[in-house]
């Protein structure tokens, strides 16, 4: 069966068909529609008809905006308790019944987003949304009729459903008839013959349209109130903000990587730092007195850089990335090596004794 559908689109999105390659010359009561998520029995919508049912040679069409429960002409008044939100296929093939009259005469297609079934488990009523995969409009299969009542012509539609094939057997035993394409959907409002046909019994058979796959998933619960109205309820519930798969997305940001993520100062000293040049196994720690002399600002380096000794006997730091302690020269070393460097007034003296 089918209870609920989806059209909330632009009107002009609506009227285009897009896929179906097909010219719509105008909407009568138009304005009467107003596009929705949630659009259920007794609501008004747009059906796509023949301007003329009855003339052979005029397969121009309209789109007309009709109110959902068919009431046949013959009624004096709009029984609420009559359920005609659905024809089924079976009755319009047997013949006679309430739809005799009409199914030869005044059949319609429904534009839909998709529509909505609910699938029982146990006490339980899940809600959900089929549609065409490529996202195009979806048509159902439908009737149409007309009544006059207090001086006023009301219009409405009823759509026919059929036995779910097996790809959606498991959701429900019964679903619309669809008119997957430009060609099903001229044979299914070709009244000129004013009759049912035999071809037209093949059609309501359950949908077998390869080239036209359509997709199934659950739906939030809030679209079995009717008047709530969301853009979520078109879409899976999975997707949907705070639904199943957005809280495994955001327990994955929470989780920490394996790896520790590295300091970003440590990073802009790394990247401002020049490359250590490599040392060999002989090279002294100790500085030559030749170098101090000729390379004062690197003889102000290595006088303020402290130097590594190996002393066993020291605690360990375990700060240090070489696993030894840093400490500065004793006051003995730096005299030993002030003696066996000469100083500048030695160098003078030695100039005036050689004269």
């Amino acid at each position: 069966m089918c209870g609920r559908f989806s059209l909330r689109l632009n009107h002009n999105d609506i009227q285009q068909l897009d896929g179906y390659n097909v010219d719509i010359g105008e909407w009568v009561d138009e304005q009467e529609f107003v596009p929705r998520y949630n659009i259920a029995p007794r609501t008004q919508a747009p059906v796509i008809r023949r301007r003329d049912p009855a003339k052979d040679n005029d397969n121009s069409l309209i789109m007309q905006t009709m109110k959902w429960g068919l009431v046949p002409s013959w009624r004096k008044t709009e029984d609420k308790s009559l359920n005609t939100t659905n024809a089924r296929s079976e009755n319009l093939v047997q013949g006679g019944g309430m739809w005799g009259s009409i199914k030869g005469k005044k059949r319609c297609a429904i534009p839909c987003q998709g529509y909505y079934e609910w699938l029982t488990k146990g006490k339980d009523k899940l809600p959900h949304f089929t549609k065409r995969k490529d996202g195009k409009l979806l048509l159902m299969a439908g009737l149409y009729d007309s009544v006059v009542l207090e001086g006023k012509t009301l219009w409405t539609f009823t759509i026919v459903t059929t036995d779910a094939n097996k790809e959606f057997s498991w959701l429900h035993d019964r679903q619309p008839v669809f008119l997957s394409n430009r060609e099903a959907l001229y044979r299914w409002l070709d009244t000129s013959s004013q009759s049912w046909t035999p071809e037209l019994t093949k059609m309501v058979q359950p949908y077998s349209d390869t080239s036209v796959p359509l997709e199934c998933y659950q739906v939030p619960k809030e679209v079995g109130k009717v008047g709530t109205e969301s853009s979520t309820f078109i879409e899976p519930i999975g997707s949907r903000k705070g639904g199943i798969k957005s809280m495994f997305s955001k327990q994955r940001e929470k989780s920490p990587s394996k790896a520790a993520p590295e300091s970003p100062t440590k990073r802009k000293l790394e990247a401002s730092s020049p490359p250590a040049e490599p040392q060999s196994e002989t090279e002294s720690l100790e500085p030559s007195s030749s170098s101090q002399e000729s390379d004062a600002p690197h003889n102000k380096r290595l006088k303020t850089e402290p130097i590594l000794v190996d002393d066993s006997n020291q605690p360990q730091n375990t700060g240090s990335p070489c696993g030894k302690q840093k400490v500065k020269s004793s006051p003995a070393k730096k005299a030993a090596r002030k003696a066996a460097t000469p100083g500048g007034n030695a160098k003078i003296s030695s100039f005036f004794g050689k004269r």
